[in-house]
């Protein structure tokens, strides 16, 4: 597919043509500049000058909105652009650039540095009126700030550094213009937060709202760093243990679950305490309870160390057993084989799960199940719709913080279902290797990943290129759980 990188200046072309297949075309200044074509994905690049205190000469910017007087456009490519230049080590600044019709210093300068934007220059915003802002992307090299202007002795030094910026970017341009391409995208579905996420993040943002800032938290009220942040910025304190916690305070155990013993820390420690406990894990503890005080053995099939297992496990530690692996499963002994049961971590693979649990049944035929699945509704239903995409798909990218079992699991199943398939925080970790020559993508999210960064995800991609999106999958899940009387 056809696509261009623009510069406005030739200095700007001669710094990037050698890291190029194909040179860049001097799309020309301000007002007058023109792009070679305005139908394709495009990338201008050249220098800037610093707005904001924090951006130095060399560093690089990428747009995500333009700014021309009181229009602006936002451009969705820039955490795609950005992250692929973070990797090649280069120090780069994600946020708006203004474009003005001549050089600013002076007032002009701090007035639009007071409306916050990170750079200036006088072409960028000009040429994005004659081009689609959802296929184009902006990267300026920092020549001059406001405390070293560009008529100044040392402007020179600092064109040599902005140029050399430009030069170590031209690979990672390259790369843009080679992953460029039409593209079918397969949203599976259902997919991002399950009930029992949205139920936890609503305590605390209802907690907040009644006991005001600090809200303390016992570990990630859920596995996504973007929710944790968010929460963060309205006043949620995160803390490994309780005992970090002020006495008498207001605190919000996860939704993973706690043992038995936290809960009695916090007692002591006097603390308004309010459970996010996913009810379905809470139901998992249940079973333990009731198997062990029936003097049972339980296997529990999970990842040792994993928050629900480490809490799960707490109710009877001495009377728990954790599975990872069918290895486990072969060599596991208990004291009484006749009194053993089971349960399960409520985020595993479903298939592996089983197999596990297979294994199991058959070297202790006495062994009793729970009432119900333990694995949850919507762990089942991410994973039957992402073998559904996989088998179709050239490349599968699942958005999900690494610690989240049930996004994890997901590329799992996958990679087991014939796709290559990657785990991504968001589209600043997308890889633009991975998408040379995929031209069907699936994309899911795990149930703790905000379905807004899968949007954002897919907006990234389109700067690459027209996409057709389809959804497959289909269930519609209806689960809703209750507050507890706390934050009612």
């Amino acid at each position: 597919m056809s696509a261009q990188v623009l510069t406005p200046l030739r200095i700007e072309r001669l710094a990037l043509e050698r890291g190029m297949r194909t040179a860049p075309y001097v799309s020309g200044r301000g007002p007058d500049g023109h792009p070679r074509r305005t139908d394709v994905p495009t990338v201008i690049a050249g220098v800037a000058g610093a707005l904001a205190a924090h951006v130095r000469p060399g560093d690089l910017v990428v747009a995500d909105r333009l700014r021309t007087g009181d229009d602006e456009v936002a451009l969705p490519s820039a955490s795609l652009l950005a992250g692929a230049l973070r990797r090649a080590g280069l120090t780069v600044h994600v946020g708006t650039i203004d474009s003005t019709d001549r050089v600013v210093t002076g007032p002009h300068r701090m007035s639009l540095a007071a409306r916050g934007g990170l750079a200036v220059d006088t072409e960028s915003g000009y040429l994005a009126t004659q081009l689609d802002p959802e296929q184009l992307a902006v990267v300026r090299a920092v020549v001059d700030t406001a405390d070293d202007p560009l008529v100044h002795p040392g402007t020179l030094r600092r064109g040599v550094a902005a140029l050399r910026s430009l030069r170590r970017a031209a690979p990672m341009l390259q790369e843009w213009l080679d992953a460029c391409d039409r593209r079918t995208i397969l949203r599976a579905e259902p997919q991002s937060f399950c009930a029992g996420v949205e139920r936890a993040i609503e305590i605390v943002e209802r907690a907040l709202a009644i006991h005001g800032s600090p809200v303390y938290v016992r570990r990630q009220i859920v596995h996504n760093t973007h929710v944790v942040a968010d929460l963060e910025r309205h006043g949620a304190v995160f803390v490994q243990e309780l005992d970090e916690v002020p006495e008498e305070a207001t605190a919000v155990l996860a939704a993973h679950g706690v043992a038995p013993s936290v809960r009695a820390q916090a007692a002591e420690r006097r603390l308004n305490v309010i459970d996010a406990t996913c009810p379905l894990v809470a139901k998992v503890h249940s079973e333990v309870h009731r198997f062990t005080n029936a003097g049972r053995t339980v296997f529990l099939i999970g990842h040792a160390e994993h928050e629900e297992v480490v809490g799960t496990r707490g109710e009877a530690p001495d009377n728990v057993v954790v599975i990872e692996t069918i290895d486990d499963a072969h060599t596991v002994e208990v004291p009484d084989p006749t009194h053993v049961s089971y349960v399960m971590q409520t985020t595993l693979s479903v298939e592996e799960a089983d197999e596990i649990a297979g294994v199991l049944r058959t070297r202790f035929p006495a062994l009793q199940a729970p009432r119900r699945d333990d694995i949850c509704y919507a762990t089942s239903n991410r994973q039957q719709a992402i073998r559904e995409v996989a088998a179709a798909s050239d490349l599968v990218l699942v958005v999900g913080s690494a610690n989240s079992s049930n996004s994890m699991r997901l590329v799992e199943v996958a990679e087991a279902n014939g796709a290559e398939a990657h785990l991504v925080e968001d589209a600043s970790d997308i890889h633009l290797q991975w998408l040379r020559g995929a031209h069907t993508i699936g994309v899911s999210a795990g149930a703790s990943a905000p379905a807004a960064l899968v949007e954002e995800l897919i907006a990234a991609l389109a700067a690459l290129g027209e996409l057709d999106v389809t959804r497959r999958g289909g269930v519609t899940e209806t689960m809703h759980f209750s507050l507890p009387r706390e934050v009612v």
